[in-house]
């Protein structure tokens, strides 16, 4: 039962979001895998991943916020270019699911929260070719939604 934004004026909550994993940008993932490794992460599969031009891995931890370890290509420009010119690694987007992006969209416009969208949604090969799409949050930061099929 899918209820519209403005139907649920009452709701103080992002409708229809869930955590999924904060996402690492690294030039170089051996630090990172060594740090995760001793927090107790089992690292995923790296993978390339030619929509977005980066290598990726989810790490996973039974007491730990899951990872993404997000690197670039050996080949040239890609999305991390701006954030790894002044840092050699850095937490630089959250990830949440949606069941609705649409919806989801329209709760940030209904809370005020300017939203900017980076990326068109694209098929991910980390998730199995489900979509994913990045936003701007003013105060907040990058965020990842990632579409629940």
């Amino acid at each position: 039962d899918q209820l519209s934004v403005n139907e649920k004026k009452d709701q103080s909550t992002l409708i229809g979001l869930s955590f999924h994993h904060l996402g690492l940008a690294v030039k170089d993932d051996q630090d990172a895998l060594r740090m995760l490794g001793m927090l107790g992460y089992r690292m995923g599969e790296r993978c390339y991943d030619p929509m977005q031009n980066v290598y990726v891995r989810l790490c996973h931890a039974m007491s730990h916020p899951t990872v993404e370890i997000v690197q670039p290509a050996e080949d040239g420009k890609g999305p991390l270019d701006a954030i790894l010119a002044s840092h050699n690694t850095m937490i630089y987007h959250t990830c949440y699911e949606t069941q609705d992006l649409d919806l989801t969209l329209q709760s940030f416009k209904h809370f005020d929260l300017r939203c900017i969208r980076l990326s068109e949604r694209k098929p991910a090969v980390l998730f199995g070719g489900r979509h994913v799409s990045f936003y701007m949050i003013a105060g907040w930061g990058i965020v990842e939604l990632l579409e629940v099929i």
